[in-house]
């Protein structure tokens, strides 16, 4: 395959995402110093480019690894992560009248989380540059992920994460032998912490958005929901978001396949759900220029949605608005509640992130938004037994 840079990937250019000046994707980048913004990729893709790229025998996110931007084959750092299973919930789709329901379950992932992908390629970019040492501000999931890659690929991990967070993700880190340390507050107050670390540039920091790999690697559940439709998209997709990586990952993979010309109809409206503890996009959404001066955010039982100042807050409402899609807020009872209603119907217990996007759905088709026409996919981003002192 002839490539721009004679690797087998198809990486063209880094840019910001807000003014689009240019960075060498050859040397280390963190985000857009430029404008202070997220860095993105972009490939070499022409309409007409024939599935045979792929590599079907690998059932991974690396199938689709001439759109990751790793340049050897030799620098991937995979544990399996990827090409997770679509499940029709047939009861609780026939509960609110919507027979295509599906759910995007990310439960088999490495670590048990969607956030494996993510982290797969952030450390086979590392491995590719050469870095050694990384710091990552964590929720939870991130950091038992880059506490395993990093053990794999021989990089010291430094993990941050919130006190109140559940034992299990801090014992992973552990047990994958990373640096451990914890901060009494949220995901921002670890960014706080681990900047402060790091004043002296001695690591790559991981933080969400704040590198430019992690996206690549999140995107590709956009890949594998449209092949698993056979190229044609669902109407909905109602996505848990909290850094929002997932949502504008999966966007990106949509625009990214139809200039490839590989999907042709009409793209989904996406939902960004979000706790009413924490609903930054909300609050962004609703008063875009005064939202942080006026936003309080709390703890949520759903750690992953208790991001307070997502650094990509511009992408995802962006996303919202190409899409025409929305953002829903639930009530930390009603989570609760559909993390129960999962496990009892549909014998998946699932993480409270993942529990909220079926009841906003609930709200959707009650308000006549969606019907039984609608073909919808839920994303369940980790599993429930992580969460399991949080929702007992």
């Amino acid at each position: 395959m002839n490539t721009p840079n004679g690797s087998s990937s198809l990486v063209y250019e880094l840019y910001c995402s807000k003014c689009n000046t240019k960075y060498n994707y050859n040397e280390k980048q963190s985000f857009a110093t430029c404008c202070e913004k997220p860095l993105l990729f972009s490939y070499s893709l022409a309409k007409g480019t024939s599935k045979e790229i792929l590599n079907l025998a690998n059932k991974s996110i690396w199938r689709y690894a001439p759109f990751l931007p790793i340049l050897s084959q030799k620098n991937f750092v995979s544990l399996g992560e990827g090409l997770t299973p679509t499940i029709k919930l047939e009861f609780l789709g026939n509960h609110i009248n919507i027979p295509e329901l599906f759910l995007k379950d990310e439960t088999n992932n490495p670590t048990g989380s969607f956030k494996a992908r993510g982290i797969s390629v952030a450390v086979s970019k590392l491995k590719e540059l050469g870095i050694k040492k990384c710091i990552i501000p964590t929720a939870g999931n991130a950091g038992g992920a880059l506490a395993a890659y990093c053990a794999k690929a021989n990089i010291e991990a430094t993990i941050i994460m919130p006190n109140h967070t559940p034992k299990v993700f801090k014992d992973e880190c552990m047990l994958y032998g990373a640096n451990l340390l914890f901060v009494d507050g949220l995901i921002n107050d670890c960014g706080n912490k681990a900047k402060e670390l790091n004043k002296n540039g001695e690591y790559f920091d991981v933080s969400t958005l704040k590198e430019p790999y992690r996206l690549e690697g999140k995107k590709i559940m956009g890949y594998e929901i449209a092949e698993y439709f056979n190229w044609d998209l669902p109407d909905y997709i109602f996505y848990p978001a909290g850094g929002g990586t997932g949502l504008i990952g999966i966007w990106k993979a949509f625009k990214e396949l139809i200039e490839l010309g590989w999907i042709k109809n009409k793209l989904p409206k996406m939902i960004a759900v979000q706790s009413s503890s924490c609903a930054p996009i909300q609050e962004a959404f609703n008063d875009p220029i005064n939202w942080k001066q006026k936003f309080t955010p709390e703890a949520s039982i759903a750690n992953g949605l208790a991001v307070p100042y997502p650094f990509g807050m511009d992408l995802m409402l962006n996303v919202i608005k190409e899409s025409n899609g929305a953002i829903c807020t639930i009530q930390e009872t009603e989570i609760k509640e559909n993390v129960l209603l999962f496990s009892k119907k549909e014998g998946i217990l699932i993480s409270p992130e993942g529990a909220a996007t079926y009841m906003a759905l609930s709200q959707f088709q009650k308000n006549g938004i969606i019907t039984k026409e609608h073909r919808v996919l839920l994303l369940n981003t980790g599993s429930g037994y992580k969460y399991i002192e949080n929702v007992i």
